[in-house]
């Protein structure tokens, strides 16, 4: 397959006559290539279901068409603007190292429920289990706060310490939710494959994040782009926050 000088005929693509096609969101593909969303994995990575949002190679890298990956985005705030619009909740899930503290600032600013460090299996598949033990550390940090905790040795308190520290970053972003989320948004489809697969056990939508290793059909609102990049993520991350924001 040719190789393209794709900074330029990605940017083209957007071109309708002499006119660049606008976005409701302010989606700019300039921007988004800036951003490096169009770089997708090496060529021997990719999953033959996100071909068609493919657009060419550049060093052996697949390269997105970032026309369509800006409808896609498009379609896909519009949708995260719906469910705020109708006070639902959207579980945001990104426990990969390079992004995971990103999603985690993003969902406190936005208010949402979110895992950063690591999908526990039958977070939704066994969700009355999973609310027990949230509970449990819920009222294990209410005993803290309320200082009841003052009755055990200095022993037993540092036991108590460590075990809050562990649920904090197992239940912390969650510790809020008391049903399963109206839509779960995946920042890497392939590096949490648990959630997407819970989810759609429990016809949750999903709205994610599809680079080219991953089958974007597993999500209702996929979105091709790079989802290692940290430019990439924060770059859709800050559109979804003000949706979300601009919402409510």
């Amino acid at each position: 397959m040719l190789d393209f000088i794709f900074e330029y005929a990605i940017i083209e693509t957007t071109m309708i006559g002499e006119k660049v096609k606008k976005y409701k969101y302010n989606i700019d593909v300039s921007e988004m290539t800036e951003a490096g969303l169009h770089f997708g994995h090496r060529t021997s990575r990719i999953h033959p279901k996100i071909k068609p949002y493919i657009i060419g190679v550049k060093n052996t890298v697949h390269v997105f068409d970032l026309e369509q990956t800006a409808e896609k985005l498009e379609k896909a705030l519009g949708y995260i603007e719906k469910l705020i619009s109708e006070d639902k909740k959207i579980l945001f899930v990104g426990t990969k190292v390079q992004v995971k503290n990103l999603l985690k600032e993003t969902a406190e600013e936005c208010k949402m429920p979110y895992i950063h460090e690591r999908w526990l299996g039958g977070t939704f598949t066994n969700f009355g289990t999973m609310k027990k033990r949230i509970d449990h550390f819920k009222e294990l940090e209410g005993e803290k706060e309320r200082g009841e905790l003052e009755k055990y040795t200095k022993k037993e308190r540092l036991v108590i310490d460590k075990k809050l520290a562990k649920l904090e970053i197992k239940f912390g972003g969650i510790k809020n939710i008391v049903g399963l989320p109206d839509a779960v948004f995946v920042l890497d489809m392939k590096k949490d494959s648990l959630a997407v697969k819970e989810a759609i056990m429990k016809n949750i939508p999903v709205i994610a994040i599809a680079d080219t290793n991953v089958d974007p059909n597993l999500a209702d609102y996929p979105i091709p782009a790079n989802d290692d990049a940290i430019s990439s993520v924060k770059y859709i991350l800050e559109k979804v926050k003000s949706a979300i924001i601009n919402k409510k």
